[in-house]
C-alpha cells in the first residue's frame, strides 16, 4: 500500500509536469474570455447567478486597460481645400503590372540565396569559433583579428587632437591625399585645371554670367563645372560684396569638393574655402567660397529671408531634383525679384536643362562641350528575371570574349554590389582564368588607378556613378535598369527605399559613361520595348514621392500661408501634402485652421524631423530637457555600437551591460552618461565595443542643440533618476507610432494594424515580460517589419498626449457615448477656431481696403490743374490758399 501511494504521487507529479504551461498574458486573456462568456450567458437568461460563480479574483485587482482609436480630422483637411495643382497621386512605377516592376518587387533570387548562405555560415562559425569568447579566453585561444583591429585603432589615435569638436569634424581627417590616377600623378594641380573642358570656355562662360541674372550651365560629369565655376567667380571679383555659395545634394560631395578647391587655391580648408553640413560648420569670417548641402541653405533662409550674405548662389547637380533643391528653386525665384544684385547659376547634366530655363523665364543655357565618343547599345532580347545573375553572366561574357577595357556595372545597393563581386570572382576561379579586380568598399580610391599587371577592372556601383563620379578607362557598361528610390509608404507612415526601374534619362546617362575615353558598348538588361513603355522619360522628383512634413513646416515658418501659391517646379500631390499637414497637426505644430502654432514655430528652429523637435520642446515642460538633449543627439548619429565579425558574442555581452529595461532610448542615454563618467576616453569606448568617433559627433550635436535651446530661452534641467518623465516626453513625439502587444516579441500598430516585431538588438528583446504598449522611432523593412529604438509606454500616456488618436477603455465604459462626446467637443472647438479665423480674415480685409482708399485719397490730393497757382490744390483734401489782396484805387 505504501508503494502504491508513492506510485500515485509520482504519477500525479508527472501529470502536473505534462500540463502545457501558459504565460501570464495568456492566462489573463483566458480569464477575460471566461468572464465575458459568463456575462453573455447571464444577460441572455440561459444561466442564472446561482449556477455561475462570477466572483473572480481579477475583479478586485487592477483591470486591463485597452486603448481605443479615433479618426479625427481638422477642418482644413476636410477635402474641400485644395493645397496643390497636382490633385492625383503619383506612382513611382509607370506600369505596376509590367515585367520590370514585378521583378523589382520580387528582388534577386541570387542575392537571397547568398544571404541565406552567409547566415548559415555565421551560425556555424559562432558555434565553432572560440576566439574572443569566454571559453576561448580560459583556454588561451588568441583572437588575431581582434588584436589587429585594436592595433589599428591605437595607431589611428596617435595624432588625435584634444579638441573633441575638431576631432569629430571631417576637416580634421581631410589630409592632402596622394594622387591616384596616372594623369594626376604626372601633372600639377594647375595643369589639371587647364585640361578640364570648363577651363577652355572660361571667357565665354563669364561673359554670359555678367550679362544675365540667372544662367543654366549644362555640362557632362567630369567637365569641371563643380570645382571651377566657383573659382572663376572668385577670380572675377564676385566675392567683394558677398559670399559665393554652392549647394550640393549630398554631404560627402560638399566636403570633398571643398577639400579639392582649397587644394587648388592653396588655402587651408575652413579659411577662404569652407563647407557647412548639418551639425557641422567648417567656415570662418574669411570664407569667400562656401560649399554646403541644399538643406543648410534652406535653413539659412529662415533667419535671412533674402540671403543678403550671398552675391552668387550655385545650385549644383540640380538635375537630381532633391527635395531641398526643389524648395530652394521656388524660394530663389521670389528672392531674385527682390534682389537684382544676386546671381543664380543652376548647373545640370544634360537632363532637364530646358525645364530649368523655362522655370526662370527662359534663362540662357550655356553648354560646356564635353569629350564624348559613340556608344553602341545592346538590349536584352527577353526580360531578365534576376538582374544580379544576368549582370554576372554579362560581365563574364564580356571578359572572356571581348577586347581589353574596364567594365562598369550599375546595381541598386550595397548588398547587390557585394554579391555581384563575390559571384564574379567565384565563377572565374572555376574557369581558372585571371579574375578582374574587385574592390571592397574601403578601397574605393583604387578604382581610379590602372592595374599594375594590365588586368581588367570590374567596377560595380550604384547610380552615384551616373553623374557624381568620373572613372576613365570604362569601355563597357552593364545596366541592370534598376535603382533605389525613397518613396513615402502610407501603410507604415514613413519613407522607405523601394527598388524601381530607372528613367529613360538615367538609362541614357549610364550609357554615356562608356564613351568617355573611346568608342564604347552598353549592355542593357532590359528589352527595348521595356525602355520605351515601362520607364518614365525622367525620374519622379523627390518632392512628389516623399513625406513633406519638414518642408511644409519650413514653408509655414517662412510665411507661405497658402501652399497653392508657392512656386513649385513640379507641385507635390495633394495626398502627400494632406498626410504631412495631418502629421504636423497631430504634433501640435498646426492649429485647426492650418496656421502655425507657437509650438510649430519653435519646432521649425531645430534642424531635425518634427517628432524629435517635439520631444525636445515637451521635455522642458516635464523638466527632463538635459536627458532629452542627449537622447536626441544620440539618435542623430549612426549606431554607436559595433560588432566585429569574430567577437560578436563579446560585443553583445558588452551591449547588455548598458541596457535599460523597457527603453532603447534610455539605453542610449546610459551609454552617453557612462562615457561622460569615464572622462570621454577612447580606450573605454574600444573596451566596450563603442565607436568613439560617433560618440564625439553626438557630443558636438548635443552642444549645438543646447545652443539653439538657449537662444529659444528654453530651460535645460535634469530629471535625475525619474526616468518615467523621460519616457513620457519621448511618447509626446512618437505617440503616432505606437504598437500593442500581440505575442512574445510580436506587436501590431494600433492605428494601421500592421504587424511589427522587436529587433533582436532591442533592450526589450528577451525580457521576462512584454509591455502592453510601446512606441518606436522607425521601422526597418526586411524579411519582417522590425521596430528600432523602442520604449515601453503607459496606455494613459497615449490617451493624454495623443488624444486626437486614442482614448482609454475601462470598466463600465460606454465606448459609443465617449466617442460621440469627444467628436462633439472637437467639432465645437473646431467651429470656434474657424469662426475666429474667419473674423481675423475679415478684419485684415477691411484694414487692407481702408489703407487702399487712404492711398487713393492721397494720390488724388496731388492732382494739379493747369493755370492754377502751385500752392493751390484741386480735389479731395486740397489745401485752400489765401485770397490775394486786391489793390484799392481812388
Amino acid at each position: 500500500a505504501q508503494y502504491e501511494d508513492l506510485d500515485a504521487v509520482k504519477q500525479a507529479e508527472i501529470a502536473t509536469k505534462q500540463v502545457k504551461k501558459i504565460s501570464a498574458r495568456q492566462a489573463q486573456y483566458n480569464a477575460d474570455n471566461d468572464l465575458w462568456e459568463a456575462n453573455r450567458m447571464l444577460t441572455s437568461g440561459v444561466a442564472s447567478r446561482k449556477q455561475l460563480d462570477l466572483d473572480f479574483a481579477e475583479d478586485d485587482s487592477e483591470s486591463t486597460v485597452h486603448v481605443l482609436v479615433h479618426d479625427l480630422k481638422p477642418p482644413f483637411l476636410d477635402g474641400r481645400t485644395v493645397f496643390t495643382k497636382q490633385l492625383e497621386p503619383i506612382n513611382p512605377l509607370r506600369d505596376p503590372t509590367s515585367d520590370m516592376a514585378i521583378f523589382a518587387k520580387k528582388g534577386s533570387a541570387l542575392v537571397k540565396e547568398k544571404r541565406e548562405q552567409a547566415e548559415r555560415a555565421r551560425a556555424a562559425a559562432k558555434m565553432a569559433a572560440l576566439g574572443g569568447t569566454a571559453l576561448g579566453n580560459i583556454m588561451g585561444v588568441k583572437d588575431e583579428e581582434a588584436e589587429a583591429e585594436n592595433e589599428a585603432e591605437k595607431k589611428a589615435k596617435e595624432d588625435k587632437e584634444e579638441n573633441y569638436k575638431g576631432d569629430s569634424k571631417f576637416a580634421s581627417h581631410l589630409k592632402t591625399s596622394a594622387a591616384t590616377s596616372t594623369f594626376a600623378k604626372t601633372r600639377t594641380l594647375k595643369e589639371q585645371r587647364e585640361y578640364l573642358p570648363a577651363f577652355a570656355c572660361r571667357e565665354d562662360l563669364m561673359k554670359t554670367i555678367r550679362e544675365n541674372q540667372v544662367i543654366v550651365v549644362v555640362g557632362e560629369t567630369g567637365s569641371g563645372k563643380t570645382t571651377q565655376l566657383a573659382q572663376f567667380l572668385y577670380e572675377d571679383g564676385y566675392c567683394q560684396h558677398g559670399i559665393i555659395g554652392c549647394t550640393q545634394p549630398r554631404r560627402v560631395a560638399a566636403m570633398s569638393v571643398a577639400k579639392r578647391v582649397s587644394e587648388e587655391m592653396e588655402v587651408t580648408l575652413g579659411s577662404t574655402v569652407g563647407y557647412a553640413i548639418r551639425f557641422e560648420d567648417c567656415t570662418s569670417k574669411e570664407t569667400k567660397i562656401k560649399y554646403m548641402t541644399d538643406g543648410v541653405l534652406l535653413r539659412e533662409s529662415l533667419n535671412e529671408g533674402d540671403l543678403d550674405r550671398y552675391s552668387v548662389i550655385i545650385l549644383d547637380e540640380a538635375h537630381e531634383r532633391s527635395l531641398s533643391t526643389d524648395v530652394l528653386m521656388g524660394l530663389l525665384r521670389k528672392i531674385l525679384s527682390r534682389r537684382r544684385d544676386l546671381k543664380l547659376i543652376v548647373t545640370s547634366a544634360t537632363m532637364n536643362a530646358e525645364k530649368f530655363s523655362d522655370f526662370y523665364g527662359q534663362a540662357p543655357c550655356f553648354t560646356i562641350p564635353g569629350r564624348t565618343f559613340p556608344v553602341e547599345i545592346f538590349h536584352s532580347k527577353s526580360p531578365c528575371e534576376d538582374y544580379v545573375d544576368s549582370a554576372v553572366k554579362q560581365v563574364l561574357q564580356i571578359h572572356l570574349s571581348l577586347p581589353p577595357g574596364d567594365i562598369l556595372v550599375f546595381m541598386t545597393g550595397q548588398e547587390d554590389i557585394e554579391v555581384t563581386c563575390q559571384v564574379v570572382a567565384e565563377r572565374l576561379s572555376q574557369l581558372d582564368d585571371p579574375a578582374p579586380l574587385a574592390m571592397p568598399a574601403d578601397l574605393q580610391a583604387k578604382i581610379f588607378e590602372a592595374t599594375s599587371d594590365g588586368r581588367r577592372k570590374v567596377i560595380v556601383a550604384t547610380n552615384i556613378a551616373e553623374t557624381s563620379l568620373t572613372v576613365d578607362g570604362i569601355l563597357y557598361v552593364v545596366d541592370s535598369g534598376y535603382s533605389k528610390l525613397k518613396v513615402y509608404n502610407p501603410k507604415v507612415g514613413m519613407d522607405a527605399l523601394q527598388i524601381t526601374p530607372v528613367s529613360q534619362a538615367n538609362a541614357n546617362q549610364r550609357t554615356g559613361r562608356a564613351g568617355r575615353t573611346g568608342a564604347g558598348f552598353c549592355y542593357r538588361l532590359f528589352t527595348e520595348m521595356a525602355y520605351r513603355n515601362e520607364m518614365f522619360p525622367n525620374t519622379i522628383p523627390e518632392i512628389q514621392r516623399t513625406n513633406l512634413a519638414n518642408t511644409v513646416l519650413l514653408l509655414k515658418s517662412l510665411g507661405v500661408k497658402n501652399l497653392l501659391e508657392f512656386d513649385f517646379m513640379d507641385p507635390p500631390p495633394q495626398a502627400n501634402i494632406l498626410n504631412s499637414m495631418y502629421q504636423l497637426w497631430v504634433l501640435g505644430a498646426l492649429d485647426n485652421v492650418g496656421d502655425l502654432t507657437p509650438t510649430g514655430r519653435k519646432m521649425s528652429e531645430f534642424p531635425m524631423e518634427p517628432s524629435m523637435a517635439k520631444m525636445l520642446i515637451t521635455s522642458v515642460e516635464y523638466k527632463c530637457s538635459a536627458e532629452m538633449l542627449t537622447i536626441v543627439s544620440m539618435l542623430s548619429v549612426p549606431s554607436v555600437f559595433y560588432r566585429p565579425k569574430e567577437r560578436q558574442e563579446e560585443a553583445d555581452a558588452a551591449r547588455e551591460k548598458f541596457s535599460v529595461n523597457e527603453s532603447d532610448h534610455l539605453t542610449l542615454l546610459n551609454v552617453f552618461q557612462m562615457w561622460k563618467t569615464y572622462g570621454f576616453r577612447d580606450d573605454w569606448c574600444m573596451k566596450h565595443f563603442l565607436h568613439p568617433k560617433l560618440l564625439r559627433k553626438a557630443r558636438e550635436v548635443r552642444q549645438q542643440l543646447e545652443d539653439i535651446m538657449k537662444m529659444q530661452k528654453m530651460e535645460i534641467i535634469s530629471a535625475g533618476t525619474d526616468f518615467d518623465l523621460v519616457r513620457k516626453a519621448i511618447c509626446s513625439g512618437y505617440f503616432h507610432q505606437a504598437a500593442r502587444v500581440k505575442g512574445i516579441g510580436e506587436f501590431v500598430n494600433i492605428r494601421s494594424g500592421l504587424p511589427t516585431h522587436l529587433h533582436p538588438t532591442s533592450a526589450l528583446y528577451g525580457l521576462g515580460y512584454t509591455p502592453s504598449y510601446v512606441i518606436y522611432h522607425e521601422l526597418i523593412m526586411t524579411s519582417k517589419e522590425y521596430m528600432t529604438q523602442v520604449t515601453a509606454v503607459d496606455a494613459y500616456w497615449l490617451a493624454e498626449l495623443g488624444s486626437v488618436f486614442y482614448s482609454v477603455k475601462e470598466k463600465n465604459f460606454d465606448e459609443r457615448g465617449a466617442r460621440r462626446k469627444a467628436d462633439r467637443e472637437f467639432s465645437k472647438r473646431a467651429e470656434l477656431e474657424s469662426e475666429m479665423a474667419r473674423q481675423r480674415d475679415e478684419v485684415a480685409k477691411k484694414q487692407a481696403e481702408s489703407e487702399a482708399s487712404s492711398n487713393e485719397r492721397k494720390s488724388t490730393a496731388r492732382i494739379a490743374i493747369p493755370g492754377t497757382p502751385r500752392h493751390v490744390g484741386i480735389g479731395a483734401g486740397s489745401r485752400i490758399g489765401q485770397t490775394p489782396r486786391r489793390r484799392v484805387g481812388l
